[in-house]
C-alpha cells in the first residue's frame, strides 16, 4: 500500500514539475519578446510598411459590412501579425515560437 502511494506521489510530482517547467519557459519567452519592436496602436498602414517593410502576407479583410463593423485588415510578418481597423493599427502580436506552444498563432493565409 505504501509503495502505491509513493509511486502515485512521484508521478504527481513529475507531472507538476513538467507543467511548471513549461510555464517557466513561456514566461521567459514573454520577457524576451518585450524587446521585440512592434507597430504601435494608431500607426497608419503606410507608417507600418515604411518602418517594418512589406508584410509576408496581407490577409483577406474581414468585416466592413456595416458602420458598426469596420473593416479589419491583418498583415502577417515573419515574427508578428498586425491588426488594423480600416487603416490604423489596433494591435500587433508576436507569433508562436513553435507549433507546440499554447498562445496566439501566426496568421495563416486563407
Amino acid at each position: 500500500m505504501l509503495n502505491r502511494v509513493s509511486v502515485c506521489l512521484g508521478i504527481a510530482v513529475l507531472a507538476f514539475s513538467a507543467t511548471l517547467g513549461a510555464e517557466t519557459l513561456l514566461v521567459e519567452r514573454v520577457q524576451q519578446e518585450r524587446g521585440v519592436p512592434l507597430p504601435t496602436r494608431g500607426m497608419t498602414m503606410s507608417q507600418v510598411e515604411k518602418q517594418f517593410g512589406t508584410p509576408a502576407t496581407k490577409l483577406t479583410p474581414a468585416g466592413g459590412d456595416a458602420p458598426s463593423h469596420p473593416t479589419i485588415n491583418r498583415w502577417a510578418y515573419d515574427n508578428f501579425t498586425v491588426y488594423f481597423e480600416r487603416d490604423h493599427v489596433i494591435s500587433a502580436v508576436v507569433n508562436h515560437a513553435s507549433a507546440n506552444e499554447i498562445g496566439p498563432k501566426g496568421a495563416a493565409p486563407k
